[in-house]
């Protein structure tokens, strides 16, 4: 099954491959009888106080014909509100919270203890120094229009409705092919008075390179009291199981939902050196377990200051990264302009799986800091399991392979345990876990893969690994 993760958003027509699945927080209409494919989108949002900044980013694979997406927004959105974004910042942001796979080798144990120190603090980042106002109504169908404008090579309408029915049917009337049944998917959301977000493409101003294309992404912003993702909307067009990867990027808060449960995936996992090239799927086969062993719960995936990682697997986000993000229309301070936010940023990554048997949208709420996945170990070298509360957000999917000490050992008190590179260099830098819309799913065998049991979970290796003694003191294990 090839599902789109990172991802809000599904296609008119989508579902044409058996048991495609794929979510979002709208859906996709195309001009004509015309079928569209969306492989991943991803989304981000940055949230303080009751302002909300979101941005998407979709890849599509379709006709060249005129198509457009509808979003549920809470209120009327000007031009001064939309503004495209450059594909890069999305890569940074998937990067930054992806599961990461590090690899070490255990250093001579009768060798010095050598300390690699990161540039930066592992706790902390460091601050941050309508068209023509005219509404347009169709008296027939009880449809507005409320704002009409051009944003890159997106042409932009605010719509509002009287009832579900009438928007239904101007918009095929339009010459948008919808979802069939779409009615009570938009009811909802017409019945509690949303606006709607549409969002239609020239193919004239795009490219497409093998009959796909990578469209500008969109970010828009709003003030609301709620703080929550529409999906529902989505479920039109869905013949399955849905995937959605969410980050949302606060001044100094972690999130997660308050109308579903929350659970955070097993992290700090020692594995074979067989998931080095299959870490993708291993990745999905854990995530799967966890969702089975937890059903309907959220998973949190990572939670950490968001300028700073440890180890990081690419390049940390900056001041430039928050700015494009939404960081320039947050309230700023006196001696902070909101240009930059002046905000440590926190970055929470939540992975939601979900049927058609859904009833509500994500509804987000804060929570308090958590810590876990790092190579931290206990006085009697236990390396830290799971999340534990915390002063700080320090939480990362984190697995490991790792090389025991095969050389010899000829002073009197080896000191078991130390990790680092190769050869006594630095390890190297952490693969992350991308593009988890295209990983296999349901060949990996878990078991085989792992060195030790996950209880949380309730998987058990198929072949324990014995852990090597350490020695005491060492901060790495124990004698």
């Amino acid at each position: 099954m090839k599902r789109s993760l990172l991802a809000c958003a599904i296609g008119t027509g989508l579902l044409a491959a058996a048991g495609a699945a794929h979510a979002f927080c709208g859906f996709y209409v195309a001009g004509g009888d015309q079928q569209m494919f969306n492989d991943a989108t991803q989304v981000v949002l940055m949230r303080k106080g009751t302002r909300t900044v979101l941005s998407m980013q979709n890849n599509y694979k379709g006709p060249a014909d005129a198509f457009a997406m509808v979003i549920p927004v809470p209120t009327v959105l000007k031009e001064a509100d939309v503004k495209t974004l450059p594909k890069e910042v999305f890569d940074r942001v998937d990067t930054m919270g992806a599961p990461r796979l590090v690899e070490y080798w255990e250093q001579d144990p009768c060798g010095r203890e050598i300390l690699y120190r990161s540039k930066r603090k592992t706790g902390g980042a460091r601050p941050m120094a309508t068209g023509d106002g005219i509404a347009a109504a169709d008296d027939d169908l009880g449809v507005t229009i409320e704002a009409k404008f051009a944003v890159g090579e997106y042409q932009i309408l605010i719509l509002s409705a009287k009832d579900s029915t009438g928007l239904e049917t101007w918009l095929t009337r339009e010459k948008y092919q919808i979802p069939k049944g779409a009615e009570p998917f938009l009811r909802p959301y017409v019945e509690s008075g949303m606006k709607f977000f549409v969002a239609k493409i020239d193919p004239k101003k795009v490219t497409f390179v093998d009959g796909r294309v990578a469209l500008s992404p969109l970010r828009f912003h709003y003030d609301s009291e709620d703080f929550a993702l529409p999906i529902r909307l989505g479920l039109a067009n869905s013949a399955g199981t849905q995937d959605l990867i969410v980050s949302i990027l606060a001044p100094s808060q972690r999130y997660e939902v308050a109308n579903y449960a929350n659970v955070t995936i097993p992290t700090n996992l020692d594995v074979r050196d067989a998931v080095r090239t299959r870490f993708g799927e291993f990745y999905a086969g854990l995530f799967d377990a966890t969702v089975k062993k937890h059903p309907g719960a959220v998973v949190t995936e990572y939670a950490w200051m968001a300028s700073t990682c440890d180890p990081c697997p690419g390049p940390q986000l900056g001041a430039a990264d928050f700015t494009l993000l939404g960081a320039d229309v947050l309230e700023g301070t006196a001696d902070k302009p909101a240009a930059y936010g002046g905000y440590d940023f926190v970055l929470t990554r939540l992975h939601a799986r979900y049927g058609k048997d859904i009833k509500d949208d994500l509804v987000f709420k804060t929570a308090d800091p958590i810590v876990g996945g790092r190579e931290q170990r206990s006085a009697k070298g236990r390396l830290e399991k799971g999340a534990s509360p915390s002063s700080l957000n320090n939480f990362q999917a984190r697995y490991a392979i790792r090389h025991w000490w095969t050389g010899p050992i000829k002073c009197k008190d080896p000191i078991r345990g130390r990790w680092g590179g190769p050869s006594g260099r630095r390890p190297p830098r952490p693969s992350p876990a991308l593009q988890l819309a295209f990983a296999p799913r349901g060949k990996v065998k878990l078991p085989t893969l792992l060195v030790s049991d996950v209880p949380e979970i309730g998987v058990k290796a198929t072949r324990k690994t014995k852990p090597k003694p350490a020695a005491a003191g060492s901060g790495s294990g124990s004698k």
